[in-house]
């Protein structure tokens, strides 16, 4: 078995034009201050990282590794939230997802899917110059907008969407397999990769690519009444990494997983800070041990209520009382008999 490493945060929640949430240097030491060995970084965010530069030169990167370490925290992964969300997007959704590109791919959805595309390239090569092995990203979506089956589907449509989703991503898989890294699909609400019926339905379009896999985040899966706990052991050779978020999903008679177009406070699922929803942490991390996941524990803060200073430092002690030291030997060791293969055979009756 291993340990779990961490705590990390994810920066996108806390990155802002005001200090110390603005510069790569005193993030970092504010979230060391608050408790934090990682830090995940959103790819997007020029006041972090210039990705760019990271993607071209391995110079750029050790020095960014190197505040990082110089203030306390490793660099745990790159995030394309944003950029892998404009990999595929319904017409339905442009003018939404416009804000998420570059001002120049505005009002062109062909000129903005090959800015992201570039985008998720830049961003696995960046990983690669850092040395770090696994990348988070949104699949995007074409069928998003048809989940609910009414009107009735036309036969064709979902398969039609998928087959088109996998033909985008694949060469970007493949330049990750280059880049020796994996692509971690967030499985999430929004996205046509959303839980694991559509992730397998993805996968093996992909032709069970070796890079295509998935970062577990259990808020996601109670907002939808999933079994985030069977889930790990289903797909435990697939998750190469963990948000760690909170949520609750409290029902009533006027609303259940639709939310009634309600604001997130008003809604029956909720996002929540970390010991305030209804997650069962402690199973998830006895799980992730016993399958040996060993990478990062990355807080993911949105909670509709707590200040996220709050919700970030409470996260990074909720993490480290989480992970398991695992164990190198077995409990009941002191009563080894130190018996044979004959012995056994003996007390089978195997032999006389």
């Amino acid at each position: 078995m291993k340990t779990i490493k961490g705590p990390a945060l994810f920066l996108a929640q806390f990155a802002s034009d005001e200090a110390p949430f603005n510069s790569w240097d005193s993030i970092t030491k504010w979230a060391a201050e608050c408790g934090y060995k990682g830090v995940q970084v959103p790819s997007w965010d020029a006041r972090l990282i210039d990705l760019e530069k990271a993607a071209q030169s391995r110079d750029y990167c050790d020095e960014f590794k190197g505040v990082a370490a110089e203030n306390g925290v490793e660099v745990t992964e790159l995030s394309t939230h944003l950029q892998g969300q404009l990999v595929a997007v319904h017409p339905a959704y442009d003018q939404g997802f416009d804000g998420f590109a570059a001002p120049h791919v505005h009002n062109n959805p062909k000129a903005r899917q090959e800015w992201a595309v570039e985008q998720m390239k830049m961003a696995l090569s960046a990983s690669k110059n850092l040395d770090i092995k696994q990348h988070v990203s949104f699949s995007g979506a074409l069928a998003w907008p048809y989940l609910y089956p009414w009107p009735q589907r036309p036969a064709g449509l979902v398969e039609a969407a998928f087959d088109e989703l996998a033909k985008r991503w694949t060469p970007i898989l493949n330049h990750a397999d280059e880049c020796d890294v994996d692509i971690c699909y967030e499985i999430h609400p929004g996205e046509d990769l959303h839980d694991g019926v559509t992730f397998e339905m993805f996968l093996e379009r992909v032709n069970n690519h070796a890079r295509c896999n998935m970062l577990y985040d259990p808020s996601h899966f109670v907002l939808q009444c999933l079994d985030y706990l069977d889930h790990i052991d289903i797909y435990k050779d697939r998750i190469k990494m963990f948000h760690v978020k909170d949520a609750e999903f409290n029902p009533t008679g006027r609303q259940g997983v639709y939310g009634g177009y309600q604001s997130w406070v008003d809604r029956a699922g909720r996002f929540r800070s970390l010991g305030d929803g209804q997650v069962d942490f402690g199973a998830i991390f006895s799980k992730m041990a016993a399958n040996d996941f060993d990478g990062w524990a990355v807080v993911e803060w949105e909670c509709c209520l707590k200040h996220p200073e709050d919700g970030a430092r409470e996260g990074a002690q909720f993490v480290k009382d989480h992970i398991i030291r695992v164990t190198e030997r077995a409990f009941d060791d002191f009563a080894d008999g130190g018996t044979d293969d004959k012995i056994n055979r003996q007390m089978l009756g195997l032999e006389g």
